[in-house]
């Protein structure tokens, strides 16, 4: 009896926790939305991310170079001082992390029509939804999957820099298919491991907060590289 009521209390922590963890994906997914619509579709906040070159061209200005990166060092600085941060600063560093990430996708209103992003972003959500389903219930463990996609994701990083100079349609293709396979695989992976820590039944103060962040920052790249790949094929460019 007592056993039955432990295994109770253990899922009831774990469900909370991984409500909780998809509500904070929920929020900066939202955020994101809000601000690239915003900046994307409004003249005067998507020129603060341009300038105009020497030769009449229209490049990324300073500004926006800052915007871009910004986000790389945020996401370092979460992940290496998640021990001695306060859970208040990881909860701000990942609103202004959401902002900066939506100020960064304005670009993508310039290139493609928002019926096609409206479109893409349904669909990233509909597989999304499907591998977390299948992480979160599946008896199969996910770790040697989570091994070879993680050296998957490096491999399609070091292929993405080196077609920045070669620029092949072909590598970028394949790239692109892999990176659809590589992040929903890593969807399912992500949620069952998250799933995992909500069940070690950790009391919900400080400590917790800060790892509920970090997972759903997780999830939430999981996702946004999930749709900014599935976009290479449903995105309709603007003629």
């Amino acid at each position: 009896m007592e056993n039955l009521e432990f295994q109770n209390q253990t899922k009831t922590l774990s469900n909370t926790f991984v409500a909780n963890v998809f509500m904070w994906m929920f929020v900066a997914l939202g955020i994101t939305a809000i601000t690239a619509y915003l900046f994307g579709t409004n003249a005067e906040l998507i020129s603060m991310m341009l300038s105009q070159k020497s030769d009449g061209s229209v490049g990324i200005s300073l500004f926006g170079w800052i915007v871009m990166l910004a986000p790389l060092i945020i996401v370092f600085i979460m992940s290496a001082r998640i021990e001695k941060m306060k859970a208040s600063t990881m909860v701000s560093l990942y609103v202004v992390y959401s902002i900066l990430m939506g100020m960064s996708l304005c670009f993508i209103f310039m290139a493609f029509t928002t019926a096609s992003i409206f479109k893409t972003f349904i669909i990233a959500g509909g597989m999304f939804g499907i591998m977390a389903i299948v992480g979160y219930t599946t008896n199969t463990d996910l770790t040697k999957l989570g091994s070879l996609l993680f050296m998957g994701l490096i491999g399609i990083i070091i292929a993405s820099l080196i077609n920045m100079f070669m620029g092949s349609e072909r590598l970028d293709y394949i790239i692109s298919i892999l990176g659809v396979i590589i992040f929903t695989g890593l969807t399912a992976y992500d949620v069952q491991k998250i799933k995992q820590i909500g069940m070690e039944g950790m009391e919900n103060n400080d400590t917790m907060m800060k790892i509920t962040i970090h997972a759903a920052l997780n999830l939430y790249l999981d996702f946004l590289n999930l749709f900014l790949y599935l976009l290479r094929f449903f995105g309709k460019g603007k003629n």
